[in-house]
């Protein structure tokens, strides 16, 4: 009985398998029928050499087993082996390396759940009383050129996980029962679908291959993956490289990953960064059977890092989960991320993928909706072209049902860096001065134009800076700052996310640009507004260079300034303090709006529209209430107070209501009080 050395399997990972390669299935070709034929040979070969061994235990006497017959029953089977392709259970163990003794061994685990009459004959064999399963002790009594460094964890049978092992504490490993794995008969079988371990982690990918669905710029991304990965290149040691995805669009990236694949004949499945599992164990054995997976199937791994930097939930703990992930396991594999991670442990290539150009998505939205509406969807929504089909479809001849669906699609999620408001306010609840009322006006007709004057009018060919529209809101609290951005959302029917300084800024260095990044990031497909309340305690005047702290600060707010100018989508900055902010920031900012405390005038017009026409309202005098020194924030709670005092007393909001409610939010903010604008016996003139 010979002996080898137990060392850990080389993992294949030569010159890509794809569909047309052996280990395809072909269902118009007699394979099948080849493979079935082999598993009848080399199971009445392994009936034979059972009961040969059985009657040898018995004695000479026993033997009823012809050597003729065993060595026929031989010949028949590697007669069978010599089909092309050759049947399941030959090119698995060429394709794992598996030594004769290893494939014999794994044939007699596999053949107890083809013919039960397997499971009676290893027992016999082995002296006991009801079937248990093989073990490797019986192995080594039955075949030729047996080796036990079968039984090393780094051999193919335990390395591959290609039988389970029964064994108990007491038990030594030699005679615990083998079973092969379900996965592994249904392969030898001719069944092959995706193991169902791997289910709860991997989604399939749709295939894009037609060039129809990438656009043009696009093309030369999934040519240089396939030219990277159809030889095995000299410098990754005889490993496939890891093609890191990179930029911000992730649908783009998956796109240009699925058509790769699929022109190489590979399915492509993505697997979320999130769902890794922490225990070390758990992530071992998620590695080793995608490993397998990629081997006995054409498939590639999509390793999405994008949904976890969306929400700022990537770290270190999970950088080291993804990196752990790609040095166990092996096979075709994208890793979908932002930026480039120098710190993958395997062979890699980035590749760029941009989205697709404003100019090619509104060829694909005019080819939709033959109306003007399409260079709108293409300036704001920066989708891929598979994403406009799908969307072009399901919403028919309806380009409002379209943009509804594409700003669904695009919503971003921002975790704790951001805070989604409903905006309810329209351009008749808000009170401005003529001229401010103007620029707001302006605003949204900036960005809802965006597309004819950067994209039709050939502006963006000439400035590849300051192309978003940024804007300052300054003035004290209660202004109406919050109440413009609602109007400006709903009017360009946007989402509005509220910026939560306390979330994004880090005292740790670096940190802040990146939740910034992260933020950015997020928004620009669907083009959100942004809206950064109180922007002044973190874009403030940049100090002088005193020490290390002050320069990561200006860097802060440099990178912001770039981030702002880049931008496609409005950015809007909210602050009492227009001070404090930095003369170099003011300038890159292409509208401030000053949002002064109303006038006389300006507080009647809020009074007169503060309350909804449902709620029951006695006449007010409204001459009397706009002499309140009152901010239209004021006098929203004002209102609100009021309305819940009348309910509670089961009346109308009358004079009396409104008046205490407007002492107590006058006191409320330590205001000095006049007794006497509190003062009303209804004789003074009366306005409804």
């Amino acid at each position: 009985m010979t002996t080898t050395s137990a060392s850990e399997p080389e993992i294949p990972t030569g010159p890509l398998r794809t569909a047309n390669s052996t280990s395809a299935r072909d269902p118009e070709d007699s394979w099948q029928a080849d493979n079935d034929r082999y598993l009848s040979a080399a199971l009445a070969w392994l009936r034979l050499i059972l009961r040969a061994y059985i009657e040898q235990r018995s004695g000479p006497a026993a033997t009823t087993v012809a050597e003729g017959e065993l060595k026929a029953a031989e010949e028949d089977m590697q007669h069978a082996a010599e089909a092309h392709p050759p049947p399941a259970l030959i090119s698995l163990g060429r394709l794992l390396e598996l030594s004769p003794f290893e494939r014999h061994t794994l044939l007699l685990c596999v053949a107890q759940e083809l013919d039960p009459s397997i499971a009676d004959l290893c027992a016999q064999a082995q002296g006991r009383p009801l079937p248990s399963g093989p073990t490797f002790a019986l192995a080594l009594s039955l075949f030729p050129d047996p080796a036990w460094d079968i039984m090393s964890p780094y051999r193919g049978l335990r390395f591959w996980r290609l039988v389970e092992i029964g064994r108990t504490a007491e038990q030594p490993l030699v005679s615990s029962p083998l079973r092969a794995d379900e996965r592994i008969v249904n392969h030898v079988k001719g069944l092959d679908y995706l193991d169902d371990r791997l289910e709860p982690f991997l989604t399939a990918v749709e295939s894009h291959a037609a060039p129809s669905r990438l656009a043009p710029p696009q093309h030369p991304a999934g040519a240089e993956i396939t030219d990277c990965w159809r030889p095995t290149p000299s410098w990754t040691g005889g490993r496939l490289p890891v093609i890191q995805l990179l930029g911000a669009d992730s649908e783009s990236k998956q796109s240009v990953a699925a058509q790769s694949a699929a022109q190489l004949g590979l399915l492509l499945y993505r697997l979320p960064t999130g769902l890794l599992p922490g225990p070390t164990a758990e992530l071992e054995s998620i590695a080793r059977l995608w490993q397998r997976e990629a081997l006995l199937l054409p498939l590639a791994l999509y390793l999405d890092a994008d949904d976890t930097e969306l929400v700022g939930t990537a770290d270190d703990a999970r950088d080291r989960l993804v990196g752990r992930f790609l040095q166990r396991s092996g096979g075709p594999c994208f890793v979908a991320t932002r930026e480039l991670r120098p710190d993958v442990p395997a062979p890699t290539h980035g590749v760029d993928i941009a989205p697709p150009p404003v100019a090619e998505r509104a060829a694909a939205w005019r080819t939709a909706f033959p109306s003007t509406d399409a260079d709108r969807l293409a300036g704001q929504f920066a989708l891929g072209l598979s994403a406009i089909q799908e969307i072009a479809t399901a919403s028919g001849t309806d380009p409002d049902a379209a943009w509804r669906t594409c700003l669904a699609r695009t919503r971003p999620r921002l975790g704790a860096l951001a805070q989604r408001l409903e905006p309810k306010a329209n351009w008749d609840d808000i009170v401005l001065p003529a001229q401010e009322a103007a620029l707001l006006r302006q605003i949204g007709d900036q960005v809802a134009q965006r597309c004819t004057v950067y994209q039709n009018w050939g502006f963006a060919e000439r400035h590849n800076r300051g192309l978003g529209i940024s804007a300052l809101f300054t003035g004290p609290s209660g202004t109406g700052k919050t109440m413009a951005a609602e109007v400006l959302a709903r009017h360009l029917s946007l989402d509005l996310y509220r910026v939560d300084l306390s979330a994004a800024v880090s005292k740790y260095i670096g940190e802040t640009e990146k939740n910034l990044r992260r933020l950015f990031d997020a928004a620009e497909p669907g083009g959100a507004i942004l809206f950064f309340d109180e922007a002044d305690a973190l874009f403030g005047k940049r100090s002088q260079v005193k020490d290390s702290h002050d320069r990561y600060a200006n860097i802060e707010v440099s990178y912001l300034l770039q981030r702002m100018e880049a931008y496609q989508g409005l950015a809007i900055l909210a602050t009492n303090l227009r001070r404090s902010l930095d003369t170099a920031f003011l300038r890159r900012l292409r509208f401030i709006v000053p949002f002064a405390f109303p006038d006389t005038t300006e507080r009647r017009e809020m009074w007169a529209r503060v309350f909804p026409e449902t709620a029951p309202v006695d006449p007010l005098d409204l001459d009397h209430l706009a002499r309140l020194p009152l901010s239209g924030g004021m006098i929203r709670n004002i209102a609100l107070n009021a309305a819940f005092a009348a309910a509670s007393a089961g009346t109308a909001i009358g004079m009396a209501a409104v008046l205490t409610a407007a002492r107590t939010e006058l006191r409320k903010l330590e205001t000095p009080l006049s007794e006497g604008d509190f003062v009303w016996d209804g004789a003074a003139g009366v306005t409804a």
